[in-house]
């Protein structure tokens, strides 16, 4: 920092440190429209992003008075793998509130203006002591007296705003190419998710005659497959304790894989083994409550999974790995939402009974294993497209922070 700059702790700064709650009932007492809820996705380092936000009624945003986001308000994620992003709420912003996992930092205008505070709070040296502390041991949360303990570097107002003005304009050249980088990302993805659909309901070859699969969400097939229930092709597998087995995970659009971070098995007790469900190689296996989001795949190794999955034994030839490509699959998302059933729509669960009803597109054996080659091969050139982009988009926001901390040490002579 510039030794002309003194240095004080936030809490002298601030009227407000505080964070608000989640609601009693949490996702199920969200509403379609009302009162913003604010949540650590929403606030990011470029800005708030309400794509995904939620709503509660105004009964609920009352009870929760104390915890109204106002303009200028710094937001800080302090928990979590977001943990230490920031942002400041825009001046014209419409009524909101947050839950527990973000915090309100309220400054003194006359003191700390509050895009100066948002830009210390980005710094190495404060994103540092929120991520590591003092014994440089990992944080999983923050508290108000830590957050209130932040020591932060005061020029007289003229100079805060000079500086946020310098890095406004640099970073946003920055930011500018992150966004390009990761629109590029995305459009990656969609022409992933685009081919393997295509290829999955449509075979590889263009010019095969096609018929009607008399699916509504599938319409034409190539005239050679057949159409199935996924009843004629899989049996539940409802099998237990198998505490030798290493623990299994489903991800949305990443199928069923060893659960990260862990190669753990079940060691507490019987008890705790019989609850796991066990799942083969070659097996489908989908969350109940995240298939119509595409929770679902071909299970890869031996493992246990969540009593609340559903595993699917094969009862005929064929390639799991096709059928759980397919099952991820927008068209098939929308149908199994469809056949769920729940009283909200995040709570919404598939059946096996429904699961079971699923009409799907049954090529030749040796077409299937074609497909998922062919799918393997155009994605892994794209996955790794997709890995050199996103080592850009990590280089660039290194360059971010640096520029961001210079701004802070002192700003450009």
């Amino acid at each position: 920092m510039s030794a002309a700059w003194p240095k004080v702790p936030l809490k002298y700064l601030v009227s407000k440190i505080g964070s608000g709650k989640t609601p009693k009932g949490g996702a199920e007492v969200y509403i379609t429209s009302g009162v913003m809820l604010l949540r650590s996705q929403n606030v990011h380092f470029d800005g708030l992003r309400l794509d995904d936000v939620v709503y509660i009624d105004q009964e609920m945003d009352d009870d929760m008075a104390s915890t109204r986001v106002q303009p200028n308000d710094v937001l800080l994620n302090i928990t979590g793998a977001s943990i230490g992003r920031c942002t400041v709420v825009p001046v014209a912003f419409e009524a909101a509130n947050v839950n527990q996992h973000v915090c309100i930092i309220r400054s003194n205008t006359n003191q700390l203006v509050p895009t100066f505070l948002n830009l210390v709070l980005q710094s190495p040296m404060i994103q540092n002591e929120i991520r590591f502390g003092e014994n440089g041991s990992s944080r999983e949360g923050l508290n108000f007296e830590q957050i209130g303990a932040f020591e932060i570097p005061l020029p007289p107002i003229p100079q805060q705003l000079t500086c946020v003005q310098r890095a406004q304009s640099l970073v946003a050249r920055v930011e500018g190419l992150i966004r390009e980088k990761q629109g590029l990302v995305n459009l990656m993805a969609e022409k992933r998710r685009a081919f393997i659909a295509s290829a999955v309901t449509r075979g590889l070859n263009p010019d095969v005659p096609m018929r009607d699969s008399g699916i509504d969400w599938l319409g034409d097939i190539p005239k050679h497959w057949d159409v199935s229930r996924a009843a004629w092709l899989f049996a539940e597998r409802d099998q237990r304790g198998r505490a030798d087995l290493p623990l299994l995970e489903v991800s949305i659009h990443g199928g069923v894989r060893l659960r990260e971070f862990s190669t753990d098995r079940i060691e507490q007790t019987a008890a705790d083994a019989n609850t796991y469900k066990v799942a083969i190689k070659g097996d489908i296996c989908f969350n109940k409550m995240r298939m119509w989001q595409g929770a679902v795949g071909a299970v890869p190794q031996d493992g246990l999974v969540s009593p609340d999955y559903v595993v699917a034994k094969p009862t005929q030839f064929l390639d799991s790995n096709y059928f759980g490509l397919l099952l991820q699959t927008p068209g098939c998302s929308a149908e199994a939402g469809r056949r769920s059933h729940g009283i909200v729509w995040d709570r919404l669960r598939l059946y096996w009974d429904e699961f079971r009803d699923m009409a799907v597109p049954v090529p030749p054996l040796e077409e299937q294993r074609t497909i998922v080659e062919k799918i393997n091969k155009a994605t892994a050139n794209l996955d790794a497209l997709k890995q050199a982009t996103e080592k850009t988009i990590t280089l660039l926001a290194e360059r971010r922070f640096a520029l961001i901390a210079r701004m802070v040490a002192g700003g450009q002579k």
